[in-house]
């Protein structure tokens, strides 16, 4: 079974940005989105992008603001986040299967990375 690993996480200030990755531990032929989850809530789809990147969608809560993309031929996808908000603080998941209206039937998912925004 493929194995994700995310990086990228931490601490910034409200405003700030970031950069997470997701390395996965084999080829890709399928979508690829994250997923975050807040402390106390349930894990949300924050965006999803397909193979050939020709289709993306967002969570209208993050649009404008993260960017999502993959490097096929490294087996990563990554997500850019900027304009970070305190409310934007949540371990953020990696997930390869994610349909592309934001669903996960079998997806399989990364052990996550903590995102927190300091106001």
């Amino acid at each position: 079974q493929v194995q994700l690993e995310e990086s990228g996480g931490g601490l910034v200030q409200a405003g700030g940005s970031l950069r997470l990755s997701c390395a996965a531990s084999a080829h890709i032929l399928s979508n690829m989105g994250w997923f975050r989850q807040a402390p106390g809530r349930e894990r949300e789809f924050v965006a999803v992008q397909s193979y050939n990147g020709r289709s993306t969608e967002y969570a209208d809560s993050v649009k404008g603001r993260f960017t999502i993309s993959r490097d096929n031929t490294k087996n990563t996808v990554h997500l850019q986040l900027i304009s970070l908000k305190p409310e934007d603080t949540a371990v953020y998941y990696c997930a390869l299967g994610v349909a592309l209206d934001g669903t996960c039937r079998l997806c399989t998912w990364g052990q996550g990375t903590q995102v927190t925004v300091s106001s």
